[in-house]
């Protein structure tokens, strides 16, 4: 199909996926669950971190990190005592293990103490063009305290060819404006515009069949390349297109 009958085909989709029901079996249900911005984010940001897998696996498990933080991650993370947790060590989601939720609590205090909260990290390093070197500089700034190495795998690097899904879907969680009550857009120091669609299995099928993507791999160039695309469809909202490419793969096996 021509690029016209492309959009007005993907607009469709967005609108009929864009929708508060994708919620009940989506990740974003744990930030939902909250009406604080920092427990918002910092919720947001930690099941984001173990959103791969079997969907139903990761909204259990998600919602058990929450309960290990007594329902109020943010005052978790600035006030718990080194002594707190310990309880955290039970904790596992295939790799992801309780060592490395308590890593991920250290380097949260330390982002909140020390660099004034999640979005202030993210929005001092986003360049023009797109945010992959603002993700590069967060994972920068998160493992600048003392860490454990084997941790470091669970956030990605878009400058090492990573596609950085999680943390693509994370940032169109928190940035994008949404009129429908599914993402937040709570971060209003960093523009949708520099956005980029969440690519996995799912979204990279049918990107591929739809032409929006050509390159085999799941990887960062594969992300440029659709960044690029989606773009020319609509460039001051491109990630909407997630939830057509998302809803296409996952709900309607396109």
């Amino acid at each position: 199909m021509n690029k016209k009958d492309l959009k007005e085909f993907l607009d469709t989709k967005v609108e009929q996926y864009n929708h508060p029901k994708f919620i009940e079996s989506d990740p974003i249900q744990i930030p939902h669950q909250f009406s604080k911005k920092e427990d918002i984010e910092i919720s947001g940001f930690l099941a984001a971190t173990i959103a791969w897998g079997n969907r139903k696996s990761i909204i259990n498990n998600a919602n058990k990190m929450m309960n290990f933080l007594d329902q109020s991650p943010h005052d978790f993370i600035i006030n718990h005592e080194d002594s707190d947790l310990d309880r955290l060590l039970p904790f596992v989601h295939r790799t992801f293990n309780g060592n490395d939720f308590i890593q991920f609590i250290k380097s949260l205090k330390h982002i909140y103490n020390k660099h004034n909260g999640l979005e202030s990290v993210f929005s001092k390093s986003s360049e023009e063009k797109n945010f992959q070197h603002a993700i590069h500089n967060f994972k920068n700034v998160f493992f600048e305290i003392d860490h454990l190495e084997r941790t470091r795998k669970h956030v990605s690097d878009p400058l090492k060819n990573s596609a950085a899904k999680r943390i693509n879907m994370y940032l169109r969680w928190m940035v994008r404006q949404d009129n429908n009550g599914v993402d937040f857009g709570i971060w209003k120091s960093i523009s949708p515009a520099l956005l980029s669609c969440p690519l996995d299995v799912h979204s990279g099928n049918v990107a591929r069949k739809l032409k929006l993507l050509k390159r085999k791999q799941n990887d960062g160039k594969a992300l440029l390349e659709l960044d690029t695309s989606l773009r020319k469809l609509d460039p001051n909202d491109p990630v909407k297109y997630d939830f057509a490419l998302f809803g296409l793969g996952v709900f309607e096996g396109f």
